[in-house]
């Protein structure tokens, strides 16, 4: 317990007035849930969900040397990404652990524009004000609040309200007048669905998201079902799923890992992330479905059929889409393959599981045809 009060959103009066049921997620008075978190992750899958992700850390890196030195700390290659494109990356330490997961890209001429995860956000912006150097500076952007809408009618409750958005693909990213108010928009998000994120300013965070919420296709979502969404899209949170001494082998994550970067190494902790990668990494990040009894949840332990525990689930919950219990844990690669039939010890007894794919739910990502 802490005595440290927590810091709102500019949207806080809002979500009280929608009778949301708040808790503390990040050092954050958050909106968990408004009508409740079966509702609001079926509302999202169907129709349109808009979730007050503005405890989220906002920055720009900005000068000559801003993406080179960006790039010592992150194994994407972002020198070769085009203009009005993003990408998901990792923040690493020296030892090539997760120190956060993050978006950067490039909306505008300016550098980089990067989000990070909200109880990160302190952590990671010292890191790289102390360790960026040359002509790189970081600009945190504390005046802006993050809406994220998503859902399969995501797309046209926004071109409603601006038309090249429909134009927009899956990581697209741009700097635009929307809602009489500049803002950075990218067609992202983190449950597996179409959908946007939008930076705004503070001051007029509350006038947009009461302006999407006019749309009756629109509903407030809270963390409850963001987190659910997540899970079904396999999705790591970190913190839970991935943290700092987790390698991107060990994640799961090798996708996030330009191969021009690791040809070249220069980047943090881009020794281990080699080695992993011939020789294989102690454990590895797997998707569960649960067959039996309770959900498993976040520190249950994973056995072999002997019920030797061999691992640990990191999130773990109901599947309101599959209708079954579905999770995330670490066992070591021999116990990682498709099909392996294992064990998860919920409240001391074990349940029948077995390692599946991820995403549990197909991701509907608005992706350009492959020409």
């Amino acid at each position: 317990m802490t005595d440290t009060p927590l810091k709102t959103t500019p949207l806080n009066a809002a979500h009280r007035a929608l009778g949301a049921r708040m808790v503390g997620f990040g050092g954050y008075d958050m909106p968990v849930q408004y009508e409740g978190v079966l509702a609001e992750h079926r509302w999202t899958r169907e129709h349109a969900g808009l979730f007050d992700v503005s405890h989220m850390g906002q920055a720009r890196i900005a000068g000559a040397d801003a993406i080179a030195q960006f790039e010592r700390f992150v194994p994407g290659d972002y020198a070769a990404l085009k203009a009005g494109r993003q990408k998901y990356s990792l923040l690493l330490n020296a030892e090539g652990g997760i120190m956060d997961d993050l978006m950067a890209g490039k909306p505008d001429h300016d550098g980089l524009y990067v989000v990070v995860n909200a109880g990160n956000k302190d952590a990671d912006f010292a890191y790289l004000e102390a360790n960026l150097s040359g002509d790189a500076q970081l600009v945190v952007l504390s005046d802006r609040a993050l809406l994220a809408i998503q859902g399969p009618e995501a797309a046209e409750v926004m071109a409603a309200h601006e038309p090249v958005l429909a134009e927009m693909a899956f990581m697209d990213c741009a700097r635009l007048m929307l809602f009489g108010v500049d803002c950075f928009i990218s067609r992202s998000g983190y449950t597996g669905e179409d959908g946007y994120e939008i930076s705004v300013p503070n001051a007029d965070a509350e006038r947009i998201w009461n302006t999407l919420l006019e749309d009756a296709r629109v509903k407030p979502i809270g963390l409850g079902a963001r987190d659910s969404l997540r899970l079904e899209a396999g999705l790591p949170l970190h913190g839970h799923d991935i943290d700092a001494t987790t390698s991107p082998v060990e994640g799961a994550l090798t996708f996030a890992l330009s191969k021009s970067r690791k040809e070249a190494g220069d980047f943090n902790g881009a020794a281990r992330i080699a080695t992993e990668t011939a020789d294989g990494p102690p454990r590895v990040r797997v998707g569960l479905i649960v067959k039996e009894g309770a959900p498993a949840r976040e520190g249950a332990g994973i056995a072999d059929l002997e019920g030797t525990v061999i691992g640990t689930v990191t999130s773990g919950g109901p599947s309101p889409t599959l209708g079954r219990n579905i999770a995330m844990g670490y066992v070591p690669p021999s116990h990682a393959a498709l099909g392996t039939d294992l064990q998860v010890i919920v409240r001391g007894k074990p349940a029948a599981a077995e390692v599946v794919a991820m995403p549990f739910v197909a991701q509907r990502y608005h992706r350009k045809p492959k020409s």
